[in-house]
């Protein structure tokens, strides 16, 4: 579905953004890009969706090259950015205007996604509040039924209670022929949610793997001692002992914590690399 080959990309020639970025995305899966804040997540996602353009290399989506805009390319291929303006109009004038531009957008969808975020329908957007913006371009994104989603940092703005209504209306809106990107640097918001997590890290793609990849080859547990756990490879001071993270050397089953996760490979880069090498 998506795939990127030795892709560069730089603003100024100076300094490389992405660098030998090589990625391959498929479709039933939804994707965890995870990074630091300025590692290059939004220029990767803009690549891929063709608002960005990259100096070497190649991207090809849905059998398409993104940066020729083509119409057949657009129609499959949505995204929701991270710092928006809506226009002056009703939430209703602005199906009107926006959802024609994708052939299989579903109101009835939209409808019901803006329900479980608690948003009535016919409202001013210029009268909501930026989290409750950011709701209605959440449900409108996922009404269009696009084959690629890409979501940059989709939380930000968003409650407690409207992440946990994120979380649901993400994982009841994937469709067999979908791929959704989300990018985030707030890692927790995307724990039981994805089925694959991508890093990128140094200007690259330093981790693809899947969450049963992950839990195979590491285990997530409390303990009240470091020495009760064998081979541990990260850990957490905690108010019940400590969070942490080992090598999975007895085939025990654990539940992931996204964010132990991805603090364990920012510290401990080459330890956690050295597990999923092939």
């Amino acid at each position: 579905m998506v795939s990127l080959q030795h892709l560069y990309f730089a603003y100024n020639k100076a300094v490389p953004i992405l660098e030998d970025v090589n990625l391959s995305l498929r479709p039933g899966r939804i994707y965890g890009l995870l990074g630091k804040n300025g590692a290059g997540k939004s220029s990767l996602m803009y690549n891929i969706c063709g608002l960005l353009f990259p100096a070497s290399g190649s991207v090809s989506v849905l059998g398409h090259t993104p940066a020729l805009r083509r119409p057949a390319f657009l129609q499959q291929v949505c995204l929701l950015p991270e710092d928006f303006e809506m226009p002056p109009m009703r939430i209703s004038e602005y199906l009107r205007m926006y959802a024609p531009f994708y052939p299989h957008f579903s109101h009835e969808a939209f409808e019901n996604y803006m329900k479980v975020f608690g948003m009535p329908a016919q409202q001013s957007l210029q009268a909501l509040s930026h989290g409750e913006q950011k709701k209605v371009l959440i449900s409108f994104t996922l009404a269009t039924n696009a084959k690629l989603i890409l979501m940059d940092e989709p939380t930000n703005g968003l409650d407690i209670p409207s992440k946990r209504q994120f979380r649901k209306v993400i994982a009841g809106g994937l469709q067999e022929d979908q791929c959704i990107v989300i990018s985030t640097h707030q890692v927790k918001d995307l724990d039981s949610l994805i089925d694959e997590v991508l890093i990128l890290e140094d200007r690259r793609i330093i981790l693809q793997e899947s969450v049963s990849g992950i839990t195979e080859k590491l285990s997530f547990r409390q303990v009240m001692s470091l020495e009760e756990t064998e081979m541990p490879v990260y850990s957490e001071g905690s108010l019940k002992g400590y969070a942490v993270v080992a090598v999975n050397r007895k085939a025990e089953q654990s539940r992931m914590d996204m964010e132990m996760f991805f603090n364990a490979v920012m510290t401990e880069k080459e330890k956690i690399l050295s597990l999923f090498q092939r």
